[in-house]
C-alpha cells in the first residue's frame, strides 16, 4: 500500500534545470531549504520540523528531535518547507537546482524503497518520503571516505528528486561487478550496492597523481548514478583561478607571461 503522496512532475531545462511538480488538492511536496523557485496562488507554504514523514520510529517529540538533529551532521537545516495544494484543481510548485547539472527523478516504489545519496544531493520529494542519514560502518570508510562517510538516506514509496553536477551517468551493476570511482562523483546508489573505500597505493600515484589517496568501490547488484562534475571539484577550480591575479598559474613561466600579455602585470 502506497503511503507517500503521489505527485506528477516535469523536469525543465538543460544545464540549469528545475522540476515542476503538479499537486492534486491536499497533496503536499517537501523541499530542501533554498530550493523553492515559484508556485501557484493556491499553494500553501509551511515550514516544518524535520521531513514531515510518517515514520513511526520517529514518532513523539524526542524521536522528531533526534531525526531532525541528525540532519545537522550532513550540513542540512533542521527544517524543511512543505507545499500543499489548498485549492480545488491541480496546482504547481517548482524547485530549482542550486548549480549547473541535472535533476534525477527517483521512484522509490520501483527502487525497493531506499536510496543512498550524497549529503548535499537531495532537492525535493513527495510528502511521506523520509530523509535521514546513512553512516558507513567500516573504519576505513569512516576515516578516509571524504564525501562518502556520512550520506543521505531516502526511504519511502514516493517520488524523490536529487541533483548532480555536470552530466549524469546511470549504470546498472550485476552481482559481483565492481567499479572504482572518485568519492565526489557518486550521486546515489540503491541500498543493495556494497560501498567501500580503497587506498590507491604506489609512491608515484600518492605523490604525483593529483587524484587523492583514496577512491570508492561500488559492487553490485544494484543501480548507481554518477556525476561528471562534483560541486567540490568545481569550487576548487574556481578558487585556484582566483588565487593569483584572477588566473591559475600552471607552474611554468608561461603562466606569468600570459598575465603580462593580458595586461595584468606583476
Amino acid at each position: 500500500m502506497i503511503q507517500n503522496h503521489e505527485i506528477d512532475y516535469r523536469i525543465i531545462g538543460e544545464e540549469m534545470q528545475c522540476v515542476e511538480i503538479e499537486l492534486d488538492p491536499q497533496e503536499t511536496a517537501i523541499g530542501e531549504s533554498g530550493s523553492f523557485m515559484m508556485m501557484d496562488r493556491e499553494i500553501q507554504m509551511e515550514t516544518i520540523f524535520g521531513d514531515g514523514s510518517n515514520n513511526t520510529s520517529n514518532s513523539g517529540l524526542l524521536g522528531k528531535l533526534m531525526s531532525a538533529g541528525k540532519r545537522l551532521l550532513i550540513g542540512e537545516s533542521l527544517f524543511m518547507t512543505a507545499f500543499t495544494n489548498a485549492g480545488n484543481g491541480k496546482k504547481k510548485v517548482t524547485f530549482a537546482a542550486p548549480y549547473p547539472g541535472k535533476i534525477i527523478p527517483l521512484d522509490l516504489y520501483r527502487l525497493n524503497g531506499k536510496i543512498i545519496c550524497q549529503k548535499d544531493a537531495f532537492l525535493c520529494a513527495a510528502k511521506g518520503v523520509s530523509v535521514g542519514i546513512e553512516f558507513q560502518k567500516k573504519l576505513g570508510t569512516g576515516l578516509f571516505g571524504g564525501e562518502g562517510f556520512i550520506m543521505e538516506k531516502l526511504e519511502g514509496d514516493g517520488m524523490a528528486f536529487v541533483h548532480a553536477g555536470g552530466h549524469v551517468l546511470e549504470r546498472e551493476l550485476q552481482a559481483g561487478e565492481l567499479i572504482k570511482i572518485d568519492t565526489g562523483c557518486i550521486v546515489a546508489f540503491t541500498h543493495t550496492i556494497h560501498y567501500d573505500i580503497q587506498f590507491i597505493g604506489g609512491i608515484k600515484n600518492t605523490i604525483f597523481g593529483g587524484e587523492g589517496l583514496f577512491f570508492a568501490t561500488l559492487e553490485g547488484p544494484g543501480k548507481v548514478w554518477i556525476q561528471s562534475l562534483p560541486i567540490s571539484r568545481l569550487a576548487s577550480r574556481i578558487m585556484s583561478y582566483g588565487r593569483v591575479g584572477g588566473r591559475k598559474e600552471e607552474g611554468s613561466i608561461l603562466g606569468g607571461l600570459g598575465n603580462l600579455l593580458d595586461g595584468d602585470g606583476i
